[in-house]
């Protein structure tokens, strides 16, 4: 790839003049060596979303105050001038940015944006509202300096291990940084999404950040106006947004020009008997599901794995009837889904017709099975469910069934049974994926030696790294990679960390040590959206491009996160249909 420079945009002011830019903003972010764009206030979504595709990173700029009604206040006497076009125009631009993974930096009235449109509020003034302000010792400082605009007024305590101490190179250490002050409003919650990075001596906040390790980044201070004192000390803030523009603009290039697969999410749980519900909750963006077609366009991702899963039951003729008939009803409604919602999504079964719909503008879903219960004690219904369009079958769930052991299981058949036997080798011959989440490892190992191709394991983690039975041994990951399968890092908290908080961070470590130990060619992703899987940063489809952003940051190659985001397991189906 030949890189350009990075574009940030910069939210233009609007007063009597119309809308204009003080030259600091551009002047830092030129010096930081990316290219700006002036972004006029007007409220035309289609067109600021259109722009956003074209953005590399954004920067909100200072300016009036915030409409209190759009924070479900009314106003107080000390409110100041508003700009209602600037603020519609800013909250949808900040909520959409964030959506997208969009690098982005908010300076003054840019913090405040940040977060009332990201869950948290905001004082409308602080002399009458903060704390400092109350009571009869007022500890307030003057945030609305008289002194020249490139000159410190007073300090801020920078929080030790926060992304602003890593970019002031004081790292895990308390540390204080002179700023200047121009405001009367300031953040007064984070809300869910931000963490408070510094604050003042009196306790206002002064910079905030992700606390989901994305690429976020608001100050109160204006340090784009230090430069026009041929002043660089705050270079580094814009910096930060230069390179993490370029690191963006890298992953949208990838996800262009890359087929971005995740193996497994578990979205027709929440399928109900009512198809035109489930083809809106699909079509539309919803808090219902993690998986839906916009997270899936916001986060670039091309296709989806959606299963039926079986939770293991009764081992009965009746209970195999009415699994098999509730199989049969969960992928026809992914097929109804699918159908309702043509114009922007098609059904896939091969890496072309992925390509295919690509092309054309659209998502690909395929189809798998979670479960061997599905089939019961009749390994015919694996030609019928080949012909409904999966690609894999999981052996296994959460119990030992007719065709194996599973992980969570008592050990019953020491493995794959007499009928797994006949199983693995039918869907060798009929080309079904085996795949052996799940499992227990000897159901493991037998399956790897009796299968004529390659095996998968569609959302398996790391046992090195969380010791829990459905984790991947690093002596199952070096068998598996030498019969030339795939491990694919599943983000269910559980299988990540087994105490403590499970983020992004955790699902990297263990692609990487899965890469480390069975080479970059056999590892891969399979998120478990929407069946307990998502953490922090990578919550749903909409945060695919954040996990290729830590990749990035982890400095693997474009082409091994080519294969890791796709072009493994796209192998892996191939080499199963052709075996």
């Amino acid at each position: 790839m030949t890189q350009r420079l990075p574009l940030i945009g910069i939210t233009g002011n609007y007063g009597e003049k119309g809308c204009e830019l003080a030259e600091g903003y551009y002047l830092s972010v030129l010096k930081a060596g990316a290219s700006p764009v002036v972004i006029p206030p007007f409220a035309h979504k289609e067109t600021l979303l259109s722009l956003l595709t074209q953005l590399d990173g954004i920067v909100f700029s200072g300016g009036a105050d915030i409409n209190p009604l759009l924070l479900g206040q009314e106003p107080i006497p000390q409110l100041r001038g508003v700009c209602p076009v600037r603020d519609d125009t800013e909250l949808f631009l900040m909520r959409e940015a964030f959506r997208r993974g969009v690098p982005i930096l908010g300076i003054c009235r840019g913090i405040q944006v940040m977060a009332a449109a990201l869950g948290g509020d905001v004082y409308q003034d602080i002399y009458a509202q903060s704390p400092a302000s109350q009571g009869e010792e007022r500890k307030l400082l003057k945030h609305s300096q008289e002194m020249p605009r490139h000159q410190a007024s007073h300090t801020v305590s920078i929080q030790p291990d926060s992304l602003l101490s890593h970019i002031f190179g004081t790292g895990d250490k308390p540390a204080t940084l002179a700023v200047n002050s121009f405001h009367h409003q300031a953040v007064s919650q984070t809300g869910p999404h931000l963490r408070v990075s510094a604050t003042s001596p009196d306790g206002i906040i002064e910079a905030v950040e992700s606390n989901e390790h994305k690429p976020l980044l608001g100050v109160q201070w204006h340090p784009e106006c230090f430069i026009l004192g041929q002043d660089h000390t705050m270079q580094p803030i814009f910096r930060w947004i230069a390179d993490e523009a370029r690191i963006f603009q890298q992953a949208k290039h990838i996800h262009r020009t890359s087929i971005i697969l995740d193996s497994h999410c578990d979205t027709p749980m929440f399928f109900s008997d009512d198809s035109q519900e489930n083809s809106r909750m699909f079509g539309t963006r919803t808090d219902k599901v993690l998986v839906d077609l916009p997270k899936m366009t916001e986060g670039q991702l091309d296709a989806s794995i959606m299963v039926a899963y079986l939770p293991q039951g009764e081992r009965t003729e009746e209970a195999y009837k009415a699994v098999a008939a509730r199989t049969d009803r969960l992928l026809s409604q992914i097929e109804e889904i699918v159908d309702a919602n043509s114009d922007r999504v098609g059904l896939a079964q091969t890496r072309d017709d992925i390509l295919r719909l690509k092309a054309e503008g659209k998502k690909a879903i395929l189809r798998g099975i979670e479960n061997g219960y599905a089939i019961g004690r009749d390994i015919s219904l694996l030609r019928h469910f080949k012909e409904r369009g999966i690609v894999y079958m999981t052996l296994c769930h959460n119990g030992d069934n007719d065709i194996c052991d599973s992980a969570k299981g008592t050990a019953e058949h020491g493995g794959l049974s007499a009928f797994g036997q006949e199983v693995v080798r039918e869907m060798n011959r009929i080309g079904i994926l085996v795949d052996m989440s799940h499992a227990s490892e000897k159901s493991f190992f037998d399956a790897l030696e009796l299968s004529r191709v390659p095996i998968v394991c569609s959302h398996s983690s790391a046992r090195a790294l969380c010791d829990h039975p459905r984790n991947l041994t690093d002596q199952q990951m070096r068998a598996l990679a030498q019969h030339d399968g795939v491990a694919q890092t599943t983000v269910y908290k559980g299988f990540l960390r087994a105490s403590g908080e499970a983020t992004i961070l955790d699902a990297v470590d263990h692609l990487s040590h899965a890469a480390r130990i069975m080479g970059v060619e056999h590892v891969g992703l399979g998120t478990d959206f929407d069946g307990d899987g998502g953490v922090p940063g990578l919550a749903d489809a909409s945060e695919i491009i954040n996990f290729t952003r830590h990749l990035l940051k982890r400095r693997f190659s474009e082409q091994d996160i080519r294969l890791i985001m796709g072009e493994n397991f796209l192998r892996v189906m191939a080499q199963a249909k052709a075996g």
